[in-house]
């Protein structure tokens, strides 16, 4: 068996002497704990030096992708015949295998091994010191360490995080900076911060202006419109605003200079920005837009490191505060981060963004990882997913018109039976219902003369209503009557039977008395009744 060994000055293939020992891996450190026992392990058979520092790189480099160099495989092709060939990374094994035809070992006894030759890599070759070799190690990962720089300018997602963090710096600063003009030109001629909204247009009006009495004679054609140049003129006549002396103007002015400067900058910065982005991520670009791409790779540190995040991250990637708040005090997580500002997001309903931000973040992931790992450089399959969230929003739009229109899912409404309706058409046996308009109220519309007329004589029409509203209240009433009437006959009932308990009751009282007025006649003397005759008479004389 052979080992494959890559040193800063070249490769080097050790012959193993006693592959039995291989089998115990644990013990296999021992024999590189010592010079004399390591040369008992393992013979250096051949060694192929580089000639220069260039041939050291681009073979490390191949290394590093799992491919042999030229050198590489020429040095195997003239040392390897027969053998099983040690390697310590598998990839390369299996490249080596199939394009050369070489056996390859890659397991743990192959590594243990590996770090035994490491340790006694200078005694195992003679005349290679290790004042030679640090020297050779360094050099080796400088220029290793250039290349990767170089190999990574094609996709330079540096500058995009580089530019949209100016880009945003600049805006703070331009408004930073408007806003004090305002505030001090405002002193002179308040007015004019109404009329002229645009931070850009007042700086150049100031500019060109100066002092507000300037204002009639000036002409501000190329700057405003007609109307809002005639309105400043018109407000400069009667402003209220302190007089300033002409240094302050100038300072004044050489602010406005300095704004006007900062937003030409910002123009310039945003079409590099842009032709950056296309050419970066043209997917990403055409789905979300550049603002919105650049803010996205910036906050993941690259476009590779953003393609590794799942949808999930990317649709909640800027609002992270947020979630931690909301898993903190157990309350609902934020549905949307940078992504809220692609325009995609912005023309849905407020109660479809969470739904479709969640869409849009599943097609930006498919979109980075096409631009960061894929060897296409249009951005039809973007343009092909904005298409087809634009649809899916138009979906959900029109599934609400139909909840509107119809049953509480969108489904058509099932029909209620009718039994005037005739099977299988849409007729009707009856004739359909027509508007009466003999119906209708005719209040202000009758003459004084019909007036007149039913005052003196009801109609025939009025009297048959009438007669049929009374017979409606004899109706409603009859119930009431016969209610009435026998309360009626129930009282009479009454009152006759407690009249006829009182006569029975005054002719038992007479009977009383006649009986007691017989008992007293029958009990009275001869002699007392000849006093009773004597009394009557002397009152009669």
């Amino acid at each position: 068996m052979l080992v494959l060994f890559e040193t800063p000055g070249g490769f080097a293939l050790f012959k193993v002497l006693d592959e039995g020992r291989l089998s115990n891996v644990e013990d296999l450190g021992k024999e590189f704990a010592s010079p004399d026992s390591a040369r008992k392990m393992v013979k250096l058979k051949a060694f192929d030096k580089f000639d220069n520092t260039s041939e050291a790189l681009e073979a490390v480099a191949k290394l590093l992708e799992g491919a042999p160099s030229k050198g590489l495989r020429k040095f195997l092709k003239a040392n390897c015949e027969g053998e099983t060939l040690a390697v310590a990374d598998s990839k390369l094994g299996n490249v080596i295998k199939e394009k050369l035809k070489i056996d390859c070992v890659h397991n743990n006894a192959v590594m243990e091994l590996l770090r035994g030759v490491r340790s006694q890599f200078t005694e195992l070759i003679s005349g290679l010191g290790d004042q030679d070799l640090a020297p050779m190690s360094l050099g080796l990962s400088h220029s290793l360490a250039r290349y990767k720089l170089k190999f990574s300018s094609d996709k330079v997602d540096t500058m995009i995080i580089q530019a949209i963090g100016l880009l945003d710096d600049l805006d703070k600063e331009l408004n930073t900076y408007a806003m004090r003009v305002r505030e001090w030109y405002g002193w002179h001629f308040p007015e004019l911060a109404k009329i002229i909204q645009d931070n850009i247009l007042y700086a150049k009006s100031v500019k060109l202006m100066g002092n507000r009495i300037n204002a009639a004679k000036l002409d501000f054609s190329e700057i405003l419109a007609d109307e809002v140049e005639a309105e400043l003129k018109e407000a400069a006549v009667i402003s209220m605003g302190t007089e300033v002396s002409d240094l302050d103007l100038l300072h004044i002015r050489e602010l406005c200079d300095q704004v006007l400067s900062l937003a030409e900058y910002r123009a310039q910065l945003y079409d590099y920005l842009k032709s950056r982005m296309n050419t970066v991520a043209p997917n990403l670009t055409a789905l979300v837009g550049e603002l919105v791409g650049a803010r996205l790779i910036s906050h993941g540190g690259s476009l590779l490191n953003l393609a590794k995040q799942p949808g999930s991250t990317v649709q909640i990637l800027g609002a992270e505060k947020a979630l931690f708040r909301a898993l903190k005090t157990k309350h609902a997580t934020p549905k949307y981060g940078l992504i809220y500002h692609a325009s995609v997001v912005g023309q849905a309903a407020p109660k479809h963004k969470g739904k479709i931000s969640r869409s849009l973040a599943a097609k930006a992931v498919l979109a980075i990882r096409c631009d960061a790992l894929g060897d296409g450089e249009d951005n039809t399959m973007g343009i092909e997913n904005r298409a087809k969230l634009e649809a899916r929003l138009r979906n959900l739009e029109g599934k609400d018109l139909g909840r509107l229109s119809g049953s509480a899912k969108g489904k058509p409404k099932i029909e209620v039976y009718d039994k005037d309706k005739k099977k299988g058409s849409g007729g009707l046996f009856t004739p359909a219902k027509t508007y009466n308009s003999a119906a209708d109220s005719l209040l202000g519309q009758t003459s004084s003369k019909s007036v007149a007329e039913d005052s003196v004589e009801p109609s025939k029409k009025s009297k048959k209503k009438e007669k049929r509203k009374n017979k409606e209240v004899e109706v409603e009433d009859e119930p009431e009557k016969e209610e009435e009437s026998k309360k009626k006959k129930k009282r009479k009932k009454a009152e006759t039977e407690t009249e006829a308990v009182e006569v029975a009751k005054e002719e038992k009282k007479k009977k009383k008395k006649k009986r007691k007025h017989e008992e007293e006649e029958t009990s009275e003397t001869p002699a007392k009744k000849k006093d009773k005759k004597d009394k009557k008479k002397k009152i009669k004389d």
